[in-house]
């Protein structure tokens, strides 16, 4: 087998697993650790995988810090489904806060409500969209502006919610990791979030397929800590296994286009 045959299924690997060790591909192509080792570090550096720990990954496992504006041109269609999937579980008289993040932000544009709603949000964003609504009733937390985000953080914030009690807990996300648990890039955003979360009685993240198997600098809290996930149809196989397989609620929202204005 010619190295460039080597790459090809190397590659082929990757796409059915996502990851795979070193010994395996040695003993599945039958060569020796070095020359795996060799083909991975050539093909890292041409952007085809990435190396983490002994074994070869599809997709860069760190989520980086983008702008808002950079953010929203990604999945818009994805996240405004699951934003409709998601206003499915706000009830009558229901107090909820909301977190951050542009998946969150096409959540707000799809909160329609007839009945008394309570709403304490991290995000400027989702405020503005649901200002007006006369019958939602509308905390902005204040604190430190993000200014990537358009959203709050900080002590000031995380104060705030000590005389808080809510229904639910709608969470947005830069990373999940089944293994690892749920992650942002900034460690303030992760700390409102976990306070967000102690004062809830239901924990709903809102996450495109894209953000699994990704990590972000900043850990808010383990698999275990979740009751809900709502994502896009593009969930591989295995993660909806494992999801349910944890005791996870797992919501796929199927896309169905999006409305002219809305992100």
């Amino acid at each position: 087998m010619t190295k460039e045959e080597r790459h090809q299924a190397i590659q082929e690997q990757l796409l059915k697993a996502e990851s795979v060790s070193v010994t395996e591909l040695a003993e599945q192509l039958d060569v020796s650790l070095v020359t795996i080792r060799k083909d991975l570090t050539e093909m890292e550096r041409a952007g085809l995988l990435y190396r983490s720990h002994g074994k070869a990954i599809a997709i860069n496992p760190f989520a980086a810090n983008r702008s808002v504006n950079v953010k929203e041109k990604l999945n818009p269609e994805e996240k405004y489904a699951i934003g409709m999937e998601a206003a499915k579980f706000i009830g009558p008289d229901d107090s909820i806060c909301l977190a951050s993040g542009t998946t969150i932000h096409a959540f707000a544009h799809c909160i329609r409500t007839d009945h008394h709603l309570t709403v304490i949000t991290a995000s400027l964003q989702a405020s503005m969209v649901l200002a007006n609504q006369e019958n939602i009733d509308i905390v902005q937390l204040g604190g430190t502006l993000r200014h990537s985000s358009h959203s709050v953080v900080g002590p000031s914030a995380e104060a705030f919610l000590d005389h808080c009690a809510f229904t639910k807990c709608f969470m947005g996300v830069d990373g999940i990791d089944l293994d690892f648990g749920l992650t942002t890039t900034d460690l303030r955003e992760a700390h409102l979030n976990q306070k967000m979360m102690s004062v809830s009685q239901k924990i709903i993240v809102l996450a495109d397929s894209s953000k699994f198997h990704r990590r972000g600098f900043a850990k808010i809290c383990n698999m275990e800590d979740v009751d809900m996930i709502i994502t896009d149809s593009h969930i591989k196989d295995n993660d909806h296994t494992r999801i349910e397989e944890m005791g996870i609620e797992l919501i796929i929202a199927q896309n169905q286009g999006l409305p002219t204005g809305v992100i």
